[in-house]
């Protein structure tokens, strides 16, 4: 069967927002190991980026399923939908990463799918309660971040309260295997994302009559991840990095330690979270946990507002670009 150009749109765009994705989330994944100088940019990026490929392929695609089958509808969604859905996604995450806000991929994503299909088919279009559920894992498992981030600070200094100095450069050398781990659990989480959409549209355009994952989309996605990983977002790493307190390799130890339970914990029951949301929630909570008042409250709190406005806006961006192209009859 032939693939038509609408799907081939659809599919390089769901490519670009995972490059993208990629891209900005490196920074969550590398910031504190570069910020606390356990590792140079390039080798944290590029042990990064190889994690992140091999997530997907090794972990599986429960996460993929909970975003292409339990979200929206393919039996009354269209390739028109999904691609605006997934522009709606793209512009907010390129405003955010243009003005080094750690805003978060996957609400962005969420937010284009929920506005396309509500302006395109209707609340017909919504599976309300697999959206529930993932709003549910969206916001709760930042909370979770912070809790787990306090508590395995005060176990790692209870831990180690008789070290010599020389502890230092245990945590400093064990981010290397903290990193990987959160790498990989990113890799096994994001990446699905896109590869859920992919098959969805796949679905909708008639090259699979069920949702089972063809192995080259998840290649291909996990190929793009680690290709946009590679790259780097800078400016992200400079806001995760340096401006919530002075990142010691203890602090970087313990947030990616954190970070990677956290996310591969939902993603082994097939939930997507938004990783830049818990590795900020789990660095916050390392530095509450040794002192409240090391953390620049502040700069969280603006984290937190550009988290809550993310779905909002994208779902905004999707619908307002969906009525423009019906107002001019563009279709794909």
């Amino acid at each position: 069967m032939l693939i038509s150009g609408s799907l081939i749109v659809v599919i390089m765009l769901a490519l670009v927002f995972e490059f993208i994705n990629g891209m900005r989330d490196s920074s969550n994944i590398v910031a504190t190991m570069i910020s606390s100088r356990a590792f140079h940019p390039q080798t944290a990026l590029g042990v990064t980026a190889v994690a992140e490929f091999f997530g997907p392929i090794l972990f599986g695609v429960t996460v993929a399923k909970t975003i292409g089958s339990d979200i929206v509808s393919s039996d009354v969604l269209s390739l028109l939908a999904l691609t605006v859905g997934l522009v709606g996604a793209i512009l907010w995450n390129l405003i955010t990463w243009f003005f080094g806000i750690p805003s978060s991929s996957s609400h962005a994503l969420i937010g284009g799918l929920i506005g396309a299909a509500l302006i395109s088919s209707g609340w017909e279009a919504v599976k309300l309660s697999g959206l529930t559920r993932v709003l549910l894992a969206l916001f709760i498992s930042p909370v979770i971040g912070f809790a787990v981030g306090f508590l395995i600070l005060k176990i790692v200094y209870l831990l180690s309260l008789n070290a010599t100095p020389n502890i230092n450069n245990f945590f400093k050398q064990s981010q290397m295997f903290t990193a990987v781990a959160l790498a990989f659990s990113h890799g096994t989480n994001d990446a699905q994302k896109t590869i859920g959409i992919i098959t969805l549209s796949l679905i909708i355009g008639g090259q699979l009559t069920d949702f089972s994952v063809p192995f080259w989309v998840v290649l291909l996605s996990a190929a793009t991840m680690a290709a946009g990983t590679a790259l780097g977002g800078w400016r992200l790493i400079r806001t995760l990095g340096g401006k919530f307190y002075k990142i010691r390799p203890v602090h970087g130890f313990s947030s990616q330690l954190t970070s990677g339970l956290v996310i591969l914990g939902a993603s082994a029951v097939g939930l997507p979270v938004s990783t830049t949301q818990v590795v900020s929630s789990a660095i916050i909570g390392v530095g509450a946990s040794e002192r409240f008042g090391k953390v620049r409250w502040g700069v969280a709190g603006d984290i937190l507002t550009a988290w809550l406005i993310t779905i909002p806006i994208s779902a905004v961006f999707s619908a307002g670009i969906y009525f423009l192209l019906a107002l001019f009859n563009v279709s794909l």
